[in-house]
């Protein structure tokens, strides 16, 4: 039992697995972040940019 245990504590494998896991939810956490802080924003200019668009009239001639 106190080799296995010796061998359990001595491998390694797992800690880059937990690495890449912390490292993947920050990098989703930031992502989601930014969309937050910049929705508003966006939406904002998408309404003003359709009030314009709904102002201006087309004209055709065949």
């Amino acid at each position: 039992m106190p080799r296995f245990l010796n061998f359990f504590i001595a491998d390694e494998s797992g800690a880059v697995t937990v690495d890449w896991v912390v490292l993947t939810g920050a990098i989703v956490g930031l992502g989601f972040t930014v969309i937050v802080s910049i929705a508003g924003g966006i939406l904002d200019h998408s309404t003003g940019l359709g009030a314009h668009l709904d102002s201006r009239s087309v004209t055709t001639t065949y």
